[in-house]
């Protein structure tokens, strides 16, 4: 018997419940949501950077309506409503039980970017990606957690590679209508303004709101008709113009940011400073505080017992310094309000207080004005003790009172699609049964995949992935065969696309690159020249005859952006793709142009191989090769940053030892042999030995491993758990 048409209060109840969904990010580690939106406009959902606010603007009410008439997809648009809502109402979260007192006095988490989705390219590399990757967990856990940034309305640059293969930059405004934000409005429902003094003038600010799950992330934007131009264009681009612009913007953010707090009656218990660019924020404490009638000394250490600080930059050049000039300009405000003059300021921002040519550092100010500090991975902390160790000369290196907490991932922010409708099909439990003989046995059974997010994030999970009973080794091959397939047709698709912009002289027969049986080895991130990027084609001729192996053939597929100002590192871009077209690695090399979130996705769930090759010890920590593992991605990599804790050499593979030359060359010369040897040696013989059956034993068995052993431990529930624990918390 047919169902009844949906009456218009229910039908009113889904539309407000879909557009309501669509404007908190919560939608991008769902699943099912994702697939409502898709299926209500397939083609705008893959031209629209998978946009849920952009596909409803696509839909007309009316069509919306009609399509709820269908009562499967209204039912499903129901139950994941219904989902949504629940988890914005549960109050059994790990921070309830663990940490309720932020609850009303939440963390405060400062970054200069926020990297949550391709839908929103506000963020300009792993910072940004780990901040709002921190953003999700904290909503997941319950904590309670609000962020501040800023809105760059042309975002980070889009990259197109010219008839030179040389990277060209070029931007696009972002709509904020069309975006999953929503602004910030006054007790009149008019725009909230805000205030921040920068040299002689004042500059206004609004703020959009950004729903992360229970979460807040507030984006300020000067794009005001009450400000000048030039300050209107301070939020005009990630990290851009030079460096009057830069402190400008570490100025709104940092002093901004705490205002705008302020404004919204939040009083955090913690202000957290994800990287020296919000360290203003310091200051604009300290005045409250000598507003309120404080001393500056006693201001100071009251600040300092509010702030945390996390630094990300091994390399001094990586670190904001300004000089006294530029800060006598900017910060009169600073002087006037805190009553200091212009070297007892600089003096906060230097390590020798009284040397006048020394820059002001907004690490230095960070660090003399937080109650502690972190670097992001083991070896990034003994790195940033031996940096800052001028900073506590009474100290041993070992003392210098900088931690660690190793970064993590987002695991369902990550996880492909396909995988994660894979694993909650995996989602089981071992029930004990007794047969008619009376001997009682293990076995599994499907269990409905209730409390989904906490299971996925579970060490005893991802355990199971060593007992093939669980899963077979079949299955695992076949995934990772779809996966591979998947991320060929991807890489098709885009290549055809960036080759339509030329002649035929670069002509390439798209349906025929790349091999879905190779071995398949994957490099995007940054092209920071650090990361060395072509490493592995110091062994040209080598590298050629392995990828042309008839019977155990390898292929790369490369991505990434160099920053517009690095012309090395386009350099380096501009090479991998000369190879890629005109040398004798056509057709196993490719390089995928204008690298995001959703090409990094694509990448980490495709390809059996993660490479990374930094030189030691750069890598402050990592990420991506962390993403790899739930899709069956094996990591190749330098002992550095995440991988020289996570490697126990059964779990993937090794570039080196615990070790590195002082001199850069010999460096370089002893890593490109190291991983020329490991690639030759162990990763092809253990990819391409094939039992009877057709299966790698010995390649799915390291999966199992790194399943079980990195998957549950390298995410930022985990991460964001230790923040709590040993910095949130004052004990």
């Amino acid at each position: 018997m047919a169902k009844p048409p949906l009456m218009a209060n229910e039908l009113t109840e889904l539309t407000v419940g879909l557009n309501r969904l669509a404007r908190n990010l919560w939608w991008t580690w769902n699943q099912e949501a994702q697939e409502i939106f898709s299926e209500l406009s397939p083609r705008g959902w893959q031209n629209l950077y998978h946009n849920a606010v952009a596909v409803l603007h696509e839909i007309s009410d009316y069509e919306l309506k009609v399509r709820l008439q269908d009562h499967d997809f209204a039912d499903r648009v129901r139950r994941v409503l219904q989902h949504f809502q629940a988890y914005l109402n549960e109050k059994n979260t790990w921070a309830a039980q663990h940490a309720p007192q932020f609850s009303a006095h939440p963390v405060a988490y400062f970054c200069a970017e926020f990297g949550f989705h391709e839908t929103l390219p506000i963020a300009a590399g792993g910072l940004g990606v780990l901040a709002g990757d921190h953003a999700k967990a904290a909503s997941d856990l319950g904590l309670g957690f609000v962020g501040i940034s800023l809105f760059y309305r042309e975002g980070y640059f889009q990259q197109a590679i010219n008839q030179d293969n040389w990277q060209t930059e070029y931007y696009a405004n972002l709509n904020p209508r069309n975006l999953p934000m929503e602004p910030v409005l006054d007790a009149r429902g008019e725009p909230l303004i805000g205030m921040v003094e920068i040299a002689m003038s004042e500059v206004f600010f609004r703020a959009w709101r950004v729903n992360v799950g229970r979460c807040a992330v507030y984006l300020l934007d000067t794009n005001l008709p009450e400000n000048e131009p030039h300050f209107r264009d301070l939020t005009l681009r990630v990290y851009g113009g030079d460096s009057t612009t830069r402190i400008m913007q570490e100025i709104l953010l940092g002093v901004g940011g705490v205002r705008l707090l302020r404004s919204l009656g939040i009083q955090p218990s913690v202000f957290h400073m994800n990287e020296g660019h919000a360290a203003f924020l310091t200051l604009e404490l300290i005045r409250e505080k000598m507003a309120a009638g404080a001393l500056f000394a006693d201001a100071l250490a009251a600040t300092r017992q509010e702030c945390l600080f996390t630094t990300h930059t091994p390399v001094e050049a990586g670190h904001d310094r300004f000089s006294q000039d530029l800060m006598s300009y900017v910060g009169q405000k600073f002087l006037h309000n805190l009553h200091l003059t212009l070297p007892e300021l600089m003096s906060l921002g230097r390590v020798h207080p009284e040397d006048p040519k020394e820059p002001f550092c907004m690490t230095v100010l960070a660090l003399k004005c937080s109650r502690a500090a972190n670097a992001v991975s083991e070896l990034h902390g003994q790195v940033s003790r031996r940096m800052w160790h001028c900073l506590y000369p009474d100290r041993t290196v070992d003392e210098v009172p900088i931690g660690h907490i190793t970064n993590g991932i987002h695991l369902l922010g990550w996880m492909k699609g396909p995988v994660r409708r894979f694993w909650r099909r995996k989602l089981t439990s071992v029930v004990e049964a007794a047969p008619s003989g009376g001997e009682t046995t293990s076995f599994w059974v499907q269990k409905p995949p209730a409390n989904w997010e906490e299971q996925i994030n579970d060490p005893a999970f991802w355990s199971k992935m060593l007992d093939p009973n669980f899963i077979t080794d079949e299955e695992i091959w076949a995934l990772r065969y779809r996966l591979r397939r998947e991320l060929i047709e991807f890489a098709r698709r885009r290549l055809l696309i960036q080759g339509q912009r030329f002649t035929q002289r670069d002509f390439i027969e798209y349906d025929q690159l790349l091999n879905p049986d190779a071995l398949t080895i994957g490099f995007a991130r940054r092209f920071a020249t650090y990361k060395r990027a072509p490493l592995i084609f110091q062994q040209f001729d080598n590298i050629v005859k392995l990828c042309k192996d008839k019977s155990r053939p390898i292929q790369f597929i490369f991505a990434g952006k160099a920053h517009p100002r690095d012309d090395e590192g386009k350099r380096f871009i501009q090479h991998i793709i000369h190879l890629s077209k005109y040398s004798d690695l056509k057709g196993h090399l490719v390089f995928i142009e204008n690298y995001d979130v959703h090409v990094a996705r694509q990448m980490v769930s495709g390809c059996d191989i993660w490479l990374n090759n930094p030189r030691r010890p750069l890598e402050a920590s990592g990420t991506s090769g962390q993403k790899a593992g739930c899709h069956g991605c094996l990591n190749l990599s330098i002992m550095d940053g995440w991988w020289r804790e996570g490697y126990d050499g059964t779990n993937g593979f090794a570039i080196g030892d615990d070790s590195h030359p002082d001199n850069v060359e010999e460096q370089d010369r002893r890593d490109a042999e190291n991983l020329y040897k490991v690639l030759t040696t162990q990763v092809i013989p253990c990819f391409y030995n094939r039992d009877s059956s057709g299966l790698p034993r010995k390649w799915i068995q390291m999966i199992r491993r790194a399943m079980a052993t990195l998957v549950p431990k390298y995410t930022t529930w985990r991460m964001v758990q230790e923040y709590v624990e040993k910095y949130y918390k004052t004990h």
